[in-house]
């Protein structure tokens, strides 16, 4: 039982748990201060041609700050997010807006729960990890970081039928504005 006990703890603290066999196509991560913020950040300053991101709630700044570094870079970045992040208090949605990348609300379903980010058609990132700050501090979460370009096919398919039918992002409505003035703490 103390194996046990070990073993479990062990891999809940574990920063990147690589598959036997396939080290360098799957990493595991897990949450909290496992290393999920990180783990996203360093791929997406590895990324080269296109990211494309899909998220439910999206309030990391270091991941917001590399995808505008990327794009800097020269790398297409394309967001959809959930219809929550046009008046989510601290989204990114306007930030990435503001810095000219092209981001997207899919409105159409009752929550667009996917965390997903699609990096070079190679890498795909996924799993309960939401891009937050308290995903990556406080909450149990797990991503996976999977390079096989056949998977990351079958994500672009799906984030393109997202597409198709998401709404774009123009910012905030002034009644959210208003709503936030109002609402701010000092």
């Amino acid at each position: 039982m103390k194996t046990l006990t070990a073993l479990v703890i062990a891999l809940a603290l574990a920063v990147s748990v690589p598959t036997s066999g396939a080290a360098e196509k799957l990493l595991v991560y897990f949450s909290p201060k496992g290393g999920c913020a990180e783990a996203v950040v360093e791929a997406l300053n590895r990324s080269k041609s296109t990211v494309l991101v899909q998220a439910y709630s999206f309030t990391s700044k270091p991941i917001a700050e590399a995808l505008i570094a990327a794009a800097k870079r020269g790398v297409k970045i394309q967001a959809i997010l959930d219809k929550s992040q046009r008046t989510e208090r601290y989204t990114e949605a306007t930030f990435l807006l503001h810095a000219g990348i092209p981001t997207y609300i899919d409105a159409v379903h009752a929550i667009a729960h996917n965390k997903v980010i699609v990096i070079d058609d190679q890498v795909v990132i996924t799993g309960s990890f939401n891009f937050t700050t308290a995903a990556e501090e406080h909450n149990a979460e797990n991503l996976l970081v999977i390079q096989d370009a056949a998977i990351a096919a079958q994500y672009t398919k799906n984030w393109n039928l997202h597409l198709s039918h998401s709404e774009v992002y123009v910012g905030p409505t002034e009644k959210t504005v208003a709503a936030t003035k109002r609402n701010r703490r000092y």
